[in-house]
């Protein structure tokens, strides 16, 4: 677990910074202001979730669980769907992608209370 989560960190990590500067770069002159910062909440919530993930990392390395092992697999889940659903959003201008996000959302929730659940339970 510590390994996947790791990796899926640092996938995120780079990811996130390169899409940010692709965005920034290739994509102000492509995209309307308001798409663009639709964009840059993608890049911003995948790179808080690579954070994440990189300590539910650390953490499942000291206490495994099923809880931490939750947390992380909905934080990767919660990247694919609302980072991935706004990126797919913004440059296809197909707007019921938009649909997507919330069930992010979701996935990020429940992840945050997967890891404060581990907290309170000792993992």
């Amino acid at each position: 677990m510590l390994r996947i989560f790791l990796l899926l960190a640092a996938f995120a990590g780079f990811t996130g910074v390169a899409l940010g500067a692709f965005a920034a770069h290739g994509l102000k002159a492509r995209l309307s202001a308001e798409y663009l910062a639709v964009f840059q909440t993608g890049v911003h919530y995948q790179l808080v979730h690579a954070l994440a993930l990189f300590g539910v990392a650390l953490l499942a390395a000291h206490l495994p669980g099923r809880l931490l092992a939750a947390a992380g697999s909905l934080f990767a889940l919660g990247i694919l769907l609302f980072s991935g659903s706004l990126y797919a959003l913004t440059l296809s201008g197909i707007g019921k992608l938009g649909m997507i996000t919330p069930l992010g959302g979701l996935a990020f929730l429940g992840g945050w209370l997967c890891l404060g659940l581990a907290a309170w339970r000792g993992a």
